[in-house]
């Protein structure tokens, strides 16, 4: 399928679509990774990743755009919830270097940015290693991809 929205819904019960993120859940708070949920799976689905990135970012290195927030993924298929500051799957390597979500942070007077919470769902229940960076993590999955969208949400220093 390639990377395109589908049915899928997602959702926060911490923040609406382009509404503001909750500090709670950014660097300035407790850094914890909000809850998400979806609906609308696709026939098939064996497992799930999610993504969350700030395409508003300033560049950190050539050849990308924005700032990895957070790569999560080995999510089974039957999952349709990540509970507030979820550590239940595998974490892959988000531009802090870190191996665990990394809440909003932007540059202090750069503006409202946008942080893009994709939630894939893909037709083989991967079992992919930890650590993956995300062009790493989307060279293995790209082509599982069954269906995908997102929530997006706010925040400004």
């Amino acid at each position: 399928m390639g990377f395109a929205l589908s049915a899928l819904q997602v959702r926060s019960s911490a923040f609406g679509s382009h509404q503001p993120i909750p500090q709670r859940y950014t660097g300035e708070g407790e850094d914890l990774a909000p809850p998400i949920h979806w609906t609308g799976s696709p026939e098939g689905t064996q497992g799930f990743a999610v993504i969350c990135h700030d395409p508003d970012a300033p560049l950190i290195s050539p050849g990308s755009y924005g700032f990895v927030h957070w790569v999560y993924y080995n999510i089974p298929g039957d999952v349709s919830a990540l509970e507030e500051g979820s550590e239940a799957y595998t974490n892959g390597v988000t531009d802090f270097g870190k191996q665990v979500y990394g809440g909003p942070m932007p540059p202090e007077g750069h503006g409202v940015h946008h942080y893009y919470f994709w939630v894939l769902a893909l037709d083989q229940a991967l079992n992919l290693e930890p650590g993956l960076t995300l062009w790493q993590f989307l060279d293995q999955v790209e082509p599982h991809v069954i269906g995908m969208n997102r929530i997006i949400g706010t925040y400004e220093r």
